[in-house]
């Protein structure tokens, strides 16, 4: 076993609008002996992503809320250093699930898998395409929205991990793909690299008046991140019989108070619009399809993506204030320990 303490991040306090310095705890313990069965990982990358607010809070969620005094919940990459488990060296790459913010978690062998090295592929690409945010996207668009040739897709947080994903993948199944993001450089990135149709700066222009000259028959498929007056604009130009895949609503996620609903919200009886939310669990052992097909788009040079990478395990709490202010491109990491050689 090595000497080495571990550092976890403890849930003290829920926090009450943005996450404040007090809420969560960075604390020291020993490593203890592994049992039959279990390995030890350290983490590589830890992933950021909007619901790790949700989880922080005791609102009634998908998941049960992390308790007080307990390990926040995250996912991220890892590499095993002691293993008491057939199918796993040290040495091998895993990706750990819904496991501790720690620099080391002990887990059963059995509910991880090595994964495998592709040729030209980073390793950080298992945090974007190839893992939750890439399964997000896809199966929030394939299996939800079904997009058809020709039809205009609509996307908010355009530029994060799961929108740069669903509007590339729109562009592969031969859509108008429109991305709602903030800041010139953002979708500059979004019609230059990730081949996006047209992009909407929310932060300097008027959204609405934007979707009517980069839509001019209307919107098919709404991919909605974000919610708020950006989701209205939207859902007031949506077609007969479009889709709503409802994959987050960032925008209420830090509010104190509750957010108004949809203004327009008739307007989708009036079209007949589909809407349904979705967690990306629900497609859990539909993983390997997912990751099959994003694997040969990403081999076949189909998908960019960008990793936001931010340095240091003591920055986790405050660095995901950057998903709610807008200021990540691509998928949010924060580099706990360096990538094996």
């Amino acid at each position: 076993m090595t000497n080495e303490m571990n550092k976890t991040w403890v849930l003290r306090k829920r926090p009450v609008g943005d996450i404040k310095p007090g809420d969560l705890e960075l604390v020291e313990s020993a490593l203890t002996p592994l049992a039959e069965g279990e390995v030890r990982a350290r983490t590589i990358y830890l992933s950021l992503d909007p619901t790790n607010r949700i989880w922080m809070s005791d609102m009634d969620a998908y998941l049960p809320p992390v308790q007080i005094g307990d390990p926040m919940r995250g996912g991220g990459l890892s590499i095993i250093t002691e293993s008491r488990f057939d199918g796993l060296s040290p040495g091998d790459i895993v990706n750990t699930g819904l496991s501790g913010w720690a620099i080391y978690n002990t887990l059963p062998g059995a509910s991880l898998a090595k994964l495998p090295r592709l040729p030209g592929v980073p390793l950080t690409a298992y945090m974007g395409p190839l893992g939750a945010t890439g399964m997000t996207a896809y199966f929030g668009l394939m299996d939800i929205a079904k997009p058809k040739a020709g039809e205009t897709v609509v996307v908010s947080a355009a530029a994060g991990a799961v929108g740069s994903m669903v509007g590339q993948i729109a562009k592969i199944q031969g859509c108008r793909v429109v991305g709602i993001a903030g800041g010139a450089d953002k979708c500059r990135w979004l019609t230059e690299v990730a081949g996006f149709d047209a992009a909407i700066d929310y932060k300097n222009e008027d959204v609405g008046q934007a979707l009517d000259r980069h839509c001019p028959k209307g919107i098919d498929i709404n991919f909605e991140n974000v919610g708020g007056k950006i989701m209205d604009a939207v859902m007031a130009r949506l077609n007969d019989f479009s889709r709503m895949p409802l994959c987050g609503l960032i925008s209420t996620y830090n509010d104190t108070a509750p957010a108004p609903g949809p203004y327009n919200f008739a307007n989708l009886l009036m079209r007949r619009t589909l809407v349904k939310g979705f967690i990306v669990i629900d497609y859990f052992p539909r993983f390997p399809e997912g990751i099959q097909q994003m694997a040969m788009w990403l081999m076949d040079g189909k998908l960019k993506f960008e990793t936001d990478i931010v340095d240091g395990f003591e920055n986790a709490p405050s660095s995901l204030s950057r998903l709610f202010e807008g200021k990540n491109l691509g998928k949010l990491v924060v580099k706990v320990s360096e990538e094996p050689s």
